[in-house]
């Protein structure tokens, strides 16, 4: 029974297709580890401007 729709992948076109698809996946990986440490960086610096401003308002109206 010859099917002509199936192809037959030798086995270094198959090693070097998960290799081109381990290449993939680690770019993903890279950009979605660095995309987590921007957000983590944006949420620090988000409270530390918070907290800077409560000092500064504390400072300001602890004269009163």
């Amino acid at each position: 029974m010859h099917h002509s729709c199936t192809k037959f992948r030798s086995p270094a076109s198959f090693s070097s297709f998960t290799m081109a698809d381990a290449r993939k996946k680690g770019r993903r990986g890279l950009s979605r580890r660095c995309a987590a440490l921007v957000k983590e960086q944006r949420a620090r610096i988000y409270i530390m401007r918070r907290c800077a401003t409560m000092l500064l308002c504390w400072c300001i109206h602890g004269d009163d």
